[in-house]
């Protein structure tokens, strides 16, 4: 693995490059743990100052590894953040993206660090954060209900995304998932197999129209500070196009909320989480496909943690979050599609 002190001068050179100034200096590369997709790294790039001082400047490198828990388009990511810079939907500001291997053996993206933040869900059970709950609640809410009501041809999404038709708004996500599971599943998945029997027999309401789905929203992939601002969305390199009640229903999914069905993300009920994202989407939640979309969830969720144990096994990943998410996670999973499909049967 190459070492920070090798990849320092480095990325010093590309930020020289593509900030067109000389004399840039990298300190303090330091990798964040986890991250299912992409290496993600912190730094401190020391710019030209005034007087021949230096201005230090925080960031955030995104660097795709060697091998990823989830096959994900870097540009997708990029194009997503670029694409709600000054919006309001909070993200950070971007520097650049590189494709081109010889900066950094792999591609990335570089922006600017959100500093003084969280992302720790468990934070919301101590003393400092148990009482700003409702606050960050309402606000995680409410910025999943803008997204949904974002307009992906006003704002460009539309151009860098793939428009499904018809069917395949919930048919393309599914036989995508259904693909990973047959491609990496160490061992045989009875109880996904026979949701994904009753996804197809069963396919949902077509949504009114087609909306900007994060793909990943959730406790853990947004940054809030200690007075209950939600600071910058995160990892949205699952985005896409499609039925915005696929976010919704990722988002409740019981592992991002200490397993509790009735208080997703551990903050507000389930009853108010819905209606602050109808009030934001402007949209009404159908909870017959609401709940196809629960389901569906249980399979994404089971087909990512699956895709973390092959990498594992073969020996594309050694990161322990790979052999983590794939033992601890699958089971829980099982647990959410067996409970949906027999709500959705009622």
């Amino acid at each position: 693995m190459t070492g920070t002190a090798e990849l320092e001068p480095r990325i010093a050179a590309w930020l020289s490059h593509v900030l067109g100034v000389a004399d840039v200096r990298v300190t303090g590369l330091d990798r964040i743990p986890g991250g299912a997709s992409r290496e993600t790294w912190r730094l401190v790039a020391h710019l030209p100052g005034a007087a021949g001082g230096s201005v230090a400047r925080r960031l955030i490198l995104r660097r795709d590894p060697g091998a990823s828990l989830i096959d994900t388009d870097q540009q997708v990511e990029f194009a997503a953040f670029r694409a709600f810079q000054n919006s309001a939907v909070p993200v950070p500001s971007l520097v650049g993206i590189e494709e081109d291997g010889r900066w950094l053996d792999r591609r990335f993206f570089v922006m600017d660090e959100i500093t003084d933040c969280q992302a720790d869900g468990r934070l919301f059970e101590t003393p400092d954060y148990v009482g700003l709950k409702s606050v960050i609640g309402h606000r995680k809410w409410q910025i999943l209900g803008t997204i949904a009501a974002t307009d992906p041809v006003t704002n460009g999404l539309a151009s860098a995304l793939k428009m499904p038709v018809g069917e395949g708004i919930w048919r393309d996500q599914l036989d995508y998932w259904e693909g990973v599971i047959d491609e990496d599943a160490l061992s045989p998945q009875p109880i996904v197999r026979a949701a994904i029997r009753w996804l197809r027999r069963n396919p949902p309401r077509l949504p009114g129209r087609v909306g900007i789905v994060h793909g990943d929203f959730r406790t853990g992939n947004f940054l809030f500070d200690a007075a209950g601002t939600i600071r910058a969305v995160l990892d949205w390199e699952m985005c896409h196009l499609g039925d915005p009640l696929e976010d919704l229903a990722w988002a409740f999914n019981p592992l991002w909320g200490g397993q509790s069905f009735e208080n997703p993300g551990r903050l507000l009920p389930r009853a108010e989480a819905i209606r602050l994202w109808e009030q934001a989407s402007g949209m009404v939640v159908d909870p017959v496909a609401f709940r196809w979309w629960e389901v569906f969830a249980g399979v994404k969720g089971v087909a990512i943690w699956q895709s973390a144990a092959r990498a594992f096994a073969d020996g594309a990943n050694r990161d322990p979050i790979q052999v983590t998410a794939g033992w601890f996670c699958t089971d829980p999973q099982d647990r959410f599609i067996m409970d949906r499909m027999g709500h959705a049967a009622l």
